[in-house]
């Protein structure tokens, strides 16, 4: 990563057990066709090499650092919450510590999976129209065994920025905190045709990280508890995303001509414009 460090580096776990294991090495293919196989080795390649190539030029930036580290206090484990249009930005702030992240169990979601896995994630299958039970009990015994999750909160299919409840359960079953958070480059292109119209950053631009202060869920809490830790959430994502795009627009505001060139231009000194 250019530019700032990863904000809480660790060393890759040792995986001590079988199903531990699994979440972090690439599933049994035998169930597709032989085309669809090489598709999702391909893509998943393909999706690898973009990120790797992008992210090496970017220079990230984090705000709320200390949001992080009150997170991972007394033995606590962060679950990272964040919308799925960053996955691309998000996947390389935070590789190679071991996070386990929910896929969903279909073709895209397998060539996704492996793709976070060669960034030193794990992965379960299941979302929340299919085999997402599965998915959080794998989850909760993870986190249990030490590993931090990562949810793309309004994944796999929407609607756009409208969080779903998952994180908040997971939270509620471990006691452990969410962390949001919202990612924002400098420059980037949209995805238009894709449902949460994906961003992807343009090569050796800034991206600004913001991360709110830890959310915790009542292990006791009931069903409407849940409703207003979803509602919470979403607040705090939608303040995280304003906060984003002040710091773009005012990152882009900025002239970066030298007075001379300025002058040359006929631009006006940056103290006399509004």
């Amino acid at each position: 990563m250019s530019g700032s460090s990863s904000p809480m580096s660790r060393s890759p776990r040792a995986h001590s057990d079988e199903a531990t294991r699994a979440a972090f090495r690439f599933s049994d293919l035998s169930g597709y066709s032989y085309k669809k196989r090489l598709t999702i080795r391909a893509a998943s390649g393909l999706l690898t090499g973009l990120i790797r190539l992008l992210g090496s030029t970017i220079r990230y930036e984090f705000e709320g650092r200390e949001h992080l580290e009150a997170a991972a206090q007394n033995g606590r484990i962060p679950i990272y919450a964040f919308w799925h249009d960053s996955i691309a930005l998000a996947t390389y702030a935070f590789r190679g510590q071991s996070i386990v992240v929910m896929t969903s169990q279909s073709f895209d979601g397998e060539y996704i999976a492996r793709s976070i896995q060669r960034f030193g994630y794990g992965a379960t299958r299941g979302s929340s129209t299919r085999g997402g039970i599965g998915a959080l009990i794998e989850m909760i015994r993870l986190m249990r065994n030490g590993y931090p999750a990562a949810f793309t909160i309004d994944g796999p299919k929407g609607p756009r920025h409208v969080v779903k409840p998952g994180a908040i359960l997971l939270a509620k079953k471990t006691g452990h905190p969410i962390v949001p958070i919202a990612f924002v480059p400098s420059r980037s292109w949209s995805l238009t045709r894709s449902w949460d119209r994906t961003i992807a950053p343009k090569p050796f631009s800034r991206a600004r990280v913001v991360i709110a202060p830890p959310i915790t869920v009542d292990p006791n809490v009931d069903e409407a508890g849940v409703e207003a830790k979803v509602r919470e959430l979403q607040a705090s994502l939608d303040a995280l995303d304003q906060r984003c795009q002040e710091w773009r627009t005012a990152h882009n505001n900025r002239s970066w001509w030298p007075a001379w060139g300025r002058r040359r231009l006929g631009a006006p000194p940056l103290s006399s414009r509004p």
